[in-house]
């Protein structure tokens, strides 16, 4: 029989995402398959996760589910077993998962998440029935802190006839914490010891995720380096100290891409599909990407500079600011650039303000479109992603895939998967794209420079990107290391 893990998370891909969250809590099941784990996956039931379920099968049902009646609804998600907690006055809302259509945050975050938690802790100590008996899981996967509450339901609500349950919990981004005021500690139906410095409180607050990062029985983030950078004030954004204080529980197991999905020999939205040995072939998507955007084709034939892509969002974790401040100089160097994302009004203003001073050279579109990003990466030679931190980061992982030579700061799981092209690792023929330090403009700048240098080495630039191609950033890897996690909680 498979070891059953329960994962929960606001978001999964197909059904919803807002970023790489969703593209891990729906590879996951598939990556530990192989493995002898099989994965249920609980999301809630937003109006776009419930359009997906061709039928509506009822296996649970609550009268009240923190204030709300609710429901569960049996699905599938990929081969993998789904269940989505149908609580209308919860999550059948305009907007994103978050927030509203003005981009509000929705006030009761905290309860619709609580709910989702709770569902979580309670249906994995069997509260769901399969063929008539308890469906009980082996282990709890939260993920981020809209889960984060899951564990703590574990350890501070459960019956104490209910059998202990090992659980995890996933870091995706130390940024984004869940806190609460204190007055909705009562509302959470947690035991009085888990308000406490050493439980869910925070700063007079309830903080969602600090509640998972001490009740679980082990914790792990998306990248080692990240692993590591969360114990230091400047990345554990004030939950440094107890990051640091769950010692060995806390490991890094680096994100996968999926190859079914991101691979160039095989991607129909592209123009012209190729692998390492036809890189010849990219030069297709290339002059379609430069149609697409209205960029000057001519520049490249005249011995220009890359054409730089950036696939972002527009704020200043990914260091877009900085990023502004470096165009007129990425264009010095006879680059050009194709960017797509949305954030900040701000950013988003200044970078259609640098396509209007860089007509053909610069151009922007505001959104996000699934099917550009992997045209970009098919045509674009070289992908920007100078964030000040990331946790993982997976659009440098589809560039080395797709030949796109990541140009990365040197931080998180961009430190982890990129290869930087310093003399020696040129000298030894594995460079796979380049590094830079700080996120500022001299370093950035500096980096760009090396970029267009490369470049105008031909072969060298031809082989940082079959050095990338040539790397397994497929789930299998990953997916073993998390099966054998799951296993050591329980051994």
């Amino acid at each position: 029989m498979p070891l059953r893990v329960l994962s929960v998370a606001s978001e999964a891909v197909p059904f919803v995402k807002t970023g790489g969250l969703a593209d891990v809590v729906g590879a996951l099941p598939g990556a530990v398959a192989p493995h002898g784990v099989e994965i249920t996956t609980l999301l809630p039931g937003y109006p776009s996760v419930l359009a997906r379920l061709p039928r509506q099968r009822v296996v649970h049902e609550w009268d009240d589910l923190l204030g709300e009646p609710a429901r569960l609804l049996a699905g599938m998600l990929g081969d993998a077993p789904l269940i989505v907690l149908d609580a209308p006055g919860l999550f059948d809302r305009p907007g994103t998962p978050y927030a509203d259509a003005e981009g509000q945050d929705w006030g009761d975050n905290w309860r619709r998440f609580a709910a989702l938690s709770r569902a979580a802790a309670e249906v994995a100590c069997g509260a769901m029935l399969v063929r008539g008996k308890p469906r009980r899981f082996d282990v709890l996967h939260s993920h981020d802190w809209q889960a984060g509450l899951a564990p703590a339901y574990l350890r501070w609500a459960m019956s104490d006839s209910v059998p202990p349950m090992p659980s995890v919990m996933t870091i995706h981004n130390m940024a984004f914490q869940g806190w609460y005021g204190g007055d909705v500690f009562t509302s959470l139906g947690l035991r009085g010891e888990a308000w406490s410095i050493d439980g869910v409180e925070y700063h007079g607050g309830v903080s969602l995720l600090k509640a998972g990062l001490v009740a679980a029985s082990a914790v792990t983030t998306v990248s080692p380096t990240y692993a590591r950078e969360i114990c230091a004030p400047e990345f554990g954004r004030g939950l440094e100290g107890v990051v640091a204080a769950r010692g060995g529980a806390v490991t890094g197991i680096l994100n996968g891409i999926d190859s079914a999905v991101w691979n160039p020999e095989t991607d129909d939205a592209l123009a012209r599909q190729f692998n390492a040995r036809s890189l010849e072939r990219r030069t297709v998507n290339k002059r379609a990407l430069e149609a697409e955007f209205g960029l000057d084709a001519s520049a490249d034939a005249r011995g220009g500079g890359p054409l730089f892509i950036v696939i972002s969002r527009l704020t200043w974790q990914k260091g877009m600011d900085v990023l502004l401040e470096t165009l007129d100089h990425l264009v010095e160097t006879g680059g050009r650039l194709a960017v797509l994302g949305s954030g900040d009004a701000g950013l988003e203003a200044g970078f259609q303000a640098a396509a209007a001073r860089h007509p053909g050279r610069i151009a922007v579109r505001i959104g996000y479109d699934e099917d550009l990003s992997h045209r970009m990466q098919g045509g674009g030679d070289a992908i920007l992603v100078p964030s000040r931190f990331e946790p993982c980061g997976l659009t440098q992982l589809y560039g080395l895939a797709y030949g796109c030579v990541p140009v990365v700061a040197r931080t998180g799981g961009l430190a982890d998967t990129v290869i930087d092209a310093n003399p020696a690792a040129l000298a030894a023929g594995v460079a796979t794209g380049i590094q830079h330090g700080a996120v500022t403009r001299d370093n950035l700048a500096g980096a760009l420079t090396t970029a267009a240098t490369l470049y105008r080495q031909p072969e060298e630039w031809a082989r940082m990107q079959k050095n990338g191609m040539a790397c397994d950033f497929s789930w299998r890897v990953s997916g073993r290391a998390y099966a054998e996690l799951y296993r050591s909680l329980i051994s």
